[in-house]
C-alpha cells in the first residue's frame, strides 16, 4: 500500500484507555478511548428499536407509515405487502411496542403514525456511534 492510500487506523477504532494488556500491542495500536456504558431504560430503548428494525418487514411498514403526510389505515399497509393481516398485525405491534409507531383506533380499524420520538431516537443512536 502506498502512502497515498495509508489510513491512521487509531482515528477509526474506537479504544477504550483503561486496558490491561497481557501480551506485547501491535505496531500502530492506539489506546482506548474511555466510554460510559449503556445501561437501563436507554439501552433498553435503543435495544428495543434495534430488535424491531432488524426485520425487513418491519423496516419496510415503518418506512411506509413515515412517508405518509397523516395516519395510515392498516388497511392500507396490509394491502401493500404480500403478508397475511395477522403477519402484518404482529409486526406493527412489535413496531409499537419498541415505541417506533403510535396506534389510534377509530372504530375496528387501526391507524398509525410515527411516533415522534422516532427522530430524537436516531439524533440519540448518531450520538453514541459518533
Amino acid at each position: 500500500m502506498d502512502s497515498r492510500h495509508r489510513i491512521d487506523i487509531c482515528q477509526y477504532i474506537p479504544v477504550r484507555a483503561e486496558t490491561t494488556a497481557t501480551r506485547a500491542r501491535p505496531e500502530g495500536c492506539c489506546p482506548l478511548q474511555p466510554i460510559q456504558p449503556l445501561r437501563g431504560p436507554r439501552q433498553q430503548r435503543l435495544l428495543g428499536a434495534f430488535k424491531a428494525l432488524a426485520d425487513p418487514t418491519r423496516l419496510e411498514i415503518l418506512r411506509l407509515v413515515k412517508a405518509q403526510t397523516g395516519p395510515t389505515c392498516v388497511c392500507d399497509i396490509v394491502d401493500h405487502f404480500e403478508l397475511a393481516q395477522p403477519t402484518i398485525s404482529h409486526h406493527l405491534k412489535v413496531l409499537k411496542d419498541a415505541g417506533l409507531l403510535v396506534q389510534t383506533r377509530v372504530g375496528i380499524w387501526s391507524f398509525y403514525v410515527s411516533d415522534p420520538g422516532n427522530a430524537a431516537l436516531l439524533e440519540e443512536t448518531r450520538g453514541l456511534l459518533a
